[in-house]
This record gives C-alpha cells, structure tokens and sequence, in this order.
C-alpha cells in the first residue's frame, strides 16, 4: 500500500509479512508536542490504514528523546492563540475569552481522540522519555500501552485548566488513584504506571522497541477482522459504562476550567513573563517538570 507523505509522522510497516503499522510522531526537535497539523495528520493516517486489511495491529511511538510532551502551546504567529484552537475564535476584540470558540477547537481535538480509541485495529502505544499533559491522553486512548521504566507519565495542565480523554484514568486504575493523580497533575513513571495497572508493561528502555514489536506480531496471529470485533466487544462495555459522555463532558469542563481563577492566572503568567516562567509558576510548589528538581 502506497502511503501518504506527512510533515509530522512517519509510517512504516514491520512484523511478519508487514502485518504492523507504525506511526512515529516526527516533531522531535518540539518533543512530538501535539500541534493541531500534527494531530489532523495522524486522523488522516489512521482513516488510510483503518481501510488497510492488511495492517492488524499499529504502534504509536515518538520520535528523538520522547514519546509527546503534550499539547502544542506555542502561540501561532498571526492570530496569537496556541496550536490546538487557532481555527477558531476564542477572545472577542476586547480579548475576552469566548466559550464557545474554546470549547470548538477542543471537541475537534477530542474527537480525533475518540476516533484512535475506537479505530477498528489494536493499538499500541510505545512510550519512552515524557508521556505528560496531551501525551499521557494520546496515550491512554491505546488499547495497550508499552513503556521504558523510567518513562513519565502525568498530566500538570490539571494545575491550571482541565482535561478531556484523561476522564478515562477512573476506568483504567479506578477512582481513588485517579483523583490523586487529578488533583496534583503529578506524574508516575513507567514502572510504577504498570504496578497500578496504567500501563500493559514497563520494560528496560534497549528491550522497549523489540519487545513492543514482539507483542503486536504475536496479536497479529489474528486477521484484523477477527481483531476487530474483540475489540467493539470489549469497547462496547466501556461505552455502556459511559466512556463517550464522560469525555465529551469533560471537553465542556476543560473550556470551562479556563475560567477559574487559577487559569487567569496562569494566563497573565503567559501574557506578562512567557511561557517558561508560567510553567516555572505552575510547577514550583510541586517541585517537579519544569520547575527545579528536589535534592
């Protein structure tokens, strides 16, 4: 199958007789930080091999130094808002925020999530370095999740707005874990991910790539079609149990939560002293990500 050229992944086939897909996320030089570009690419490839039979099973991984430091906040040169909701118009001329242009750009990013989780192949995601913020969500929209052992895993944009797929951490590792993670947007690594049950297996970082290959070969005994209805069996449980509205739900909270004071906040951080210094502001009582690390 002939495959179309993207600016921000690379595909490739591998396996026994190229059964497995391989998407790598190609902004290595940005940390695979989500773009909105980059985030329409991958739609447009999981739509190409979703009609591919002979793909069964496809890897998701990043390339350089990390899996996705998360979502793209770069402002856009022309209109000035962050790479995720630039088609859309989220401050009136007053520079007031607009909900509805917020909660626009959000859903449309939501829905390419929902689309990689119920996409009719078995995914895997490959992580090492940082899975954290949009990552960590892109992540855990896998059906499996491989890791390095001293990968990171964690959401810290829970300290100044909301979230949206991570809504399915509560289903995945069950409540009590999950509002701990929620309410100090801390990150784990891949190891203890794997002994709470985030993750399917934490591996040493130079067995990570083969072994990950070793596992979607041994799923890809199974033609994908077979593959396909396991998975609508296991997925149609999860939607009985409310995955669909919860995540939806949660998008309109994320718009929401820009309204909070600690999200003004964070904003005038952005606005008056950049971005390094509103992250340094968001993570110093924590002493973790960007701000400076404890002894």
């Amino acid at each position: 199958m002939t495959f179309l050229e993207f600016e921000n992944l690379l595909i490739d086939r591998l396996g026994t007789d190229e059964r497995i897909a391989r998407i790598t996320l190609n902004r290595p030089e940005k940390m695979n930080a989500l773009s909105q570009e980059l985030l329409f690419e991958l739609r447009d490839a999981l739509e190409l091999l979703e009609s591919d039979d002979s793909a069964r099973v496809i890897i998701l991984k990043g390339a350089g130094r990390t899996f996705s430091a998360g979502y793209d906040l770069t402002p856009a040169e022309k209109t000035g808002e962050d790479a995720i909701a630039r088609q859309f118009k989220t401050h009136d001329d007053s520079n007031r925020r607009l909900w509805q242009g917020i909660r626009g750009g959000m859903q449309r990013i939501t829905n390419i999530h929902m689309y990689y989780w119920n996409i009719q192949k078995i995914t895997i995601a490959q992580v090492h370095g940082f899975a954290i913020a949009g990552g960590c969500e892109l992540s855990m929209m896998s059906d499996l999740v491989t890791a390095d052992k001293t990968a990171r895993f964690g959401h810290p944009g829970l300290r100044f707005a909301g979230s949206r797929t991570s809504m399915i951490l509560p289903l995945i590792i069950g409540m009590r874990k999950a509002k701990e993670l929620f309410y100090t947007g801390e990150n784990i690594s891949g190891e203890e991910a794997a002994n709470i049950g985030l993750i399917n297996y934490a591996w040493d970082i130079n067995d990570l790539e083969d072994k990950t290959i070793a596992l979607a070969d041994r799923i890809a005994n199974l033609p994908a079609d077979h593959l396909a209805m396991l998975k609508i069996h296991i997925n149609r449980f999860y939607e009985n149990m409310g995955i669909y509205s919860s995540v939806h739900s949660s998008t309109d909270l994320d718009a929401a939560g820009l309204y909070t004071s600690q999200s003004y906040m964070w904003a005038d951080k952005m606005q008056n002293e950049g971005f390094k210094e509103a992250l340094a502001w968001r993570d110093g009582p924590y002493q973790d990500y960007s701000a400076t690390p404890r002894e």
